[in-house]
């Protein structure tokens, strides 16, 4: 009889215990669960809201004219991109302290903490600093854009990505470079409004310089009206000067004008087709030629390699 009355008070007590915790969890997700479920999704809206915001400000502050060229949609993608992800810190920290408020925890020793951690970094961040700084003025000025092909000291690739501390760039082989902006004292662009086919070509000797001209012109004439290759070309390739007398042959400087980033592949096209039309032409590309003079062994007649 006795256990029984110990086990129904037990009973009791646990139903009450558990009764006590889910009014405590009810009364919590009323109150403060409900709190974070607002800031939760305030953060979002604010997310989407600064996005298409900084979209249409960053849009109107870089577009001018009727139509957006590729230069100013690079330029308006990385500012866009750069902006959103400083907004995007700054929402989800403010929102995390004030979740973290909900749960109970005092967020402002941890905001003190912070302080005094940033103090002590700020004697040794200096090269951060100068990171940071050094990437705005590279951002501000428009040096260079992601999906630009720079440069930068000595190391050659795509822009890939660009932060306000580092730029990420992509070599022909593959290899990623992470670069601190701190670091970048020399930036050369190679895709910045259009670029230049800047070509030499060496023709012999004998070859008449007149009629090398014409067959040049005529050739970078013909690649520029082709239908497959004249949306890349602003100005169509041609004879600019005799650039040397080489050893061997007459060095012919070819110049001609392209859209960014458009330059390689059209020079590799004006070098087929200066091949073939010099072939046709009868003009010859010598190779190179060394004459040697047998002196004091007789007869032998000169040597021509």
């Amino acid at each position: 009889m006795e256990l029984n009355i110990l086990e129904a008070i037990a009973q009791t007590n646990v139903h009450k215990d558990f009764t006590l915790w889910t009014d405590k969890l009810l009364n919590w997700a009323l109150t403060s669960g409900l709190q974070i479920l607002i800031i939760v999704v305030i953060a979002w809206l604010l997310k989407v809201i600064a996005k298409r915001s900084i979209q249409r400000i960053v849009k109107t502050a870089v577009h001018h004219g009727s139509g957006m060229e590729d230069g100013e949609i690079k330029r308006m993608n990385t500012l866009v991109r750069i902006f959103s992800w400083t907004m995007n810190t700054i929402i989800v920290v403010i929102a995390a302290m004030m979740v973290l408020q909900e749960f109970g925890v005092k967020i402002a020793p941890i905001l003190a903490s912070a302080g005094i951690v940033g103090v002590a970094i700020g004697f040794g961040g200096q090269y951060l600093v100068k990171d940071l700084i050094t990437g705005f003025f590279i951002i501000f000025e428009n040096q260079y854009r992601i999906g630009d092909v720079v440069n930068i000291e000595g190391i050659g690739g795509v822009v890939e990505d660009i932060s306000l501390r580092v730029t990420t760039l992509r070599d022909m082989n593959g290899t990623v470079h992470y670069i601190p902006h701190g670091e970048v004292k020399k930036v050369s662009n190679s895709s910045k409004q259009f670029a230049k086919v800047n070509i030499n070509v060496g023709v012999a000797y004998e070859a008449d310089i007149n009629y090398v001209k014409e067959v040049i012109n005529t050739i970078g004439t013909d690649l520029a009206t082709d239908l497959a290759w004249k949306d890349l070309i602003n100005e169509a390739p041609h004879f600019l000067r005799v650039d040397s007398l080489d050893e061997s042959s007459v060095s012919i400087k070819i110049i001609g004008e392209t859209k960014p980033l458009r330059q390689w592949e059209v020079a590799g096209e004006l070098r087929k087709r200066i091949k073939e039309g010099f072939e046709k032409a009868g003009i010859s590309i010598p190779y190179p030629q060394r004459v040697i003079h047998n002196i004091g062994v007789g007869n032998v007649p000169d040597t021509e390699v």
